[in-house]
């Protein structure tokens, strides 16, 4: 697929007219949050709430079933109990509707007579040319259409790059939360539940084909269709990154797999496996699965690893250094010339080795701007990990009672620092080389958020920073054998 708009997939995620069916005026209702959120969101298309009872729904016209909805939708949001999906599906496909979200549960997950339900879907959808995702979804986000179907409320970035795939839909939500802490957001969010249609396989060619999506994240109980997993994923992660979270690897989240969207799960080593055949990074929680994220999205491919780490915190640094080595990464000893044109900006009380260790300084360009030239300007570095610890309330608590060269008020203060991130960020990305901080310092701290802003990832902890770099290495070593691999003509899988 060479454009999104070739995936069935494209007017699902880009509808101009919705059907929702099974919104009510009752707060306890799902169908009710997930209209309100599709208001909320300011979704510039036609909304058509389906109601058997109701006049309005929501302030909005009701219809007493899609059939009496005045235009054909592009797409219909299923919400209703689940003895009658099958007859409003019916109802969709004699409308002339062709894209369908299937929120409702009770199919394969609960059992063999969920199991025959699910199988008339599909037969349904069939017979009418429908294509559709879940059911026991959750829906969609995509933030560039102002289109959000789930249950939350979506208040992360705008400019999201990160496209997400998960058959758990309260991730999908959920995460909203957690990615609005570092300024990041979806390009495009996508539940697929119990992938009775639409699976995995077929969002991951849709991302693949997303220009605003660098980065695509999976959240996997079990794959329907394990070939095509591996083959689409294998052809699209020789361009984009693909970062997965299994989790029916073992007995108990097998388990719970199987109850909550019907999956089919095998052992972790079997899974381990099938992603280093595709090329896809593995992540073990649910913060390695975005940290990862945010740094392949963001970073260049690594050219081996062999890696500095720069602080001006001992602890931080050591943290750092044990974390980058159980993560495959190696600290090299500096050569002669680096630690030349260190030595004039790490006072005596700082360490030249790997970690740099600067211990303290007066000169915040000497963090910002000297130091990282020198060590991304070092050939024989493959990526930079760097710890900051500069805490702007001490400086604000002295404006007014200590002197300073550069400012007198905040303003003048907060200017300079804004500009120091610039430098520090223009120079990084120039150099083509991988960098990565870390603070415990959030983004309410303004050097953070501007570094966060400026596309410089400023992860959490040390350890968390390492083990991004660390798949930033893992991913690069997979692209280079899958493209390595395509030039030499090998059938996929040899």
């Amino acid at each position: 697929m060479k454009t999104i708009e070739g995936s069935p997939l494209y007017r699902i995620m880009h509808p101009n007219r919705l059907a929702v069916i099974g919104a009510s005026n009752s707060m306890v209702n799902m169908g009710t949050t997930i209209l309100g959120n599709i208001m909320a969101f300011d979704f510039k298309g036609e909304v058509y709430p389906v109601h058997p009872r109701l006049e309005k729904v929501l302030g909005l016209k009701a219809y007493a079933s899609v059939k009496e909805v005045p235009t054909v939708p592009d797409l219909a949001l299923i919400v209703v109990p689940t003895k009658i999906v099958a007859q409003v599906l019916q109802e969709c496909g004699e409308k002339g509707v062709r894209h369908v979200i299937i929120v409702s549960g009770g199919f394969r997950e609960s059992g063999e007579e969920g199991k025959r339900s699910e199988q008339e879907l599909l037969e349904i959808a069939k017979h009418y040319g429908i294509r559709f995702t879940g059911p026991n979804c959750i829906g969609v986000v995509n933030p560039g259409h102002r289109f959000n179907t789930t249950m939350f409320h979506y208040n992360a970035s705008m400019e999201g790059f990160i496209g997400m795939i998960s058959q758990s839909g309260s991730f999908i939500t959920q995460i909203f939360i957690h990615l609005d802490k570092f300024g990041l957001g979806f390009s495009q969010g996508i539940s697929v539940g119990n992938q009775a249609d639409i699976d995995i396989a077929a969002c991951i060619q849709y991302l693949g084909a997303c220009e605003r999506t660098k980065v695509i994240g999976l959240y996997i109980e079990g794959l329907s269709n394990p070939d095509d997993f591996i083959q689409t994923s294998r052809e699209v992660s020789k361009n984009k990154p693909i970062v997965a979270m299994y989790v029916g690897g073992t007995k108990a989240g097998s388990r719970a797999g199987r109850s909550h969207t019907g999956a089919l799960s095998a052992s972790d080593d079997i899974y381990n496996g099938v992603f280093r055949q595709c090329g896809i990074v593995r992540a073990y929680s649910l913060e390695e699965l975005f940290d990862f994220c945010w740094a392949l999205g963001t970073q260049p491919l690594m050219k081996g690893n062999q890696v500095a780490v720069f602080t001006h915190s001992g602890g931080p640094g050591a943290t750092a250094a044990d974390a980058a080595d159980r993560a495959g990464l190696e600290l090299p000893s500096l050569s002669v010339n680096t630690q030349k044109k260190l030595h004039n900006y790490v006072p005596r009380t700082g360490s030249l080795s790997n970690p740099i260790d600067m211990t303290f300084t007066r000169d915040f360009e000497d963090i910002m701007v000297h130091i990282p030239r020198i060590l991304l300007e070092d050939d024989e570095l493959d990526g930079i990990l760097m710890y900051f610890l500069l805490n702007t309330d001490n400086f604000k608590r002295l404006l007014g009672k200590a002197e300073s060269a550069l400012f007198q008020t905040l303003e003048e203060f907060e200017m300079y620092l804004i500009q120091l991130c610039t430098r520090f960020a223009k120079q990084a990305k120039s150099s083509n080389k991988p960098l990565l901080g870390s603070s415990f310092l959030q983004r309410n701290e303004r050097f953070i958020r501007e570094l966060e802003d400026l596309g410089i990832p400023i992860l959490p902890s040390p350890e968390r920073s390492a083990k991004a770099m660390g798949a930033l290495y893992r991913n690069s070593v997979m692209r280079n054998a899958l493209n390595l691999e395509a030039r030499k003509g090998r059938p996929q899988g040899a």
